[in-house]
């Protein structure tokens, strides 16, 4: 897939949220990375596991009331598109997982667990 369109199929997952998420979503930034470098991959991928996403940053369940007092680096949410295109198939079907990455990563940002955001269906 083009990356322009992995991009747009991206903003269009993302523009598609509730409005009482995206509202809620503070001091975030969403990148598209070819693919996962070999520090990160070795360290949140483990061995076998193909990254889809990452999430790095504060969630909102821990930021203090002294968070945004002094300048914060935005979090930072990545989608590694080599990887979603691995396990994707048809366009369709990588559309779709664009979606569910991006929302397990946000899910992140809220401040949900892993198995949490498993539960939920992502």
């Amino acid at each position: 897939m083009d990356p322009d369109e992995f991009e747009r199929i991206a903003q269009e997952a993302f523009d598609a949220l509730p409005a009482r998420f995206k509202t809620s979503i503070d001091n975030v930034r969403i990148v598209i990375e070819e693919s996962p470098d070999q520090s990160v991959a070795r360290r949140k991928g483990g061995s076998g596991t193909l990254l889809l996403g990452l999430y790095e940053g504060i969630p909102l369940s821990k930021r203090g009331t002294a968070y945004g007092m002094y300048p914060s680096v935005p979090d930072k949410i990545t989608l590694y598109r080599k990887n979603i295109e691995a396990v994707g198939g048809s366009q369709g079907e990588i559309r779709a997982r664009i979606r569910e990455v991006l929302i397990h990563e946000i899910a992140h940002h809220f401040g949900m667990s892993e198995e949490e955001i498993r539960r939920a269906g992502y």
